[in-house]
């Protein structure tokens, strides 16, 4: 399974890749903005293995955001030994 996780663009380096330091959450990584040219700073994007491969508008990133929020959430409750809870594995019958 793949996963992309929304980023607001900080600020670009205009370098062969168009490297941008992108914020999730306050984690900043270093992202190649070379796949999406219309991004600016400020923008969100979706990122995928360190290359943004979409815009989005603010709140669609912020509905994702929550999402992951809640989803990190019910994991911390149900799994936290990092296992799955038995409930989502099984769909609730046990």
């Amino acid at each position: 399974m793949c996963l992309a996780v929304p980023g607001q663009v900080l600020n670009i380096q205009d370098d062969t890749l168009r490297t941008a330091t992108v914020s999730f959450g306050g984690v900043t990584k270093s992202v190649s903005l070379a796949l999406v040219p219309e991004a600016g700073v400020g923008d969100y994007v979706i990122v995928h293995v360190g290359f943004a491969i979409s815009r989005l508008d603010e709140e669609a990133a912020r509905r994702t955001l929550e999402t992951y929020a809640e989803l990190a959430a019910l994991g911390s409750q149900d799994g936290a030994d990092g296992e799955a809870p038995n409930s989502v594995l099984s769909g609730g019958n046990q």
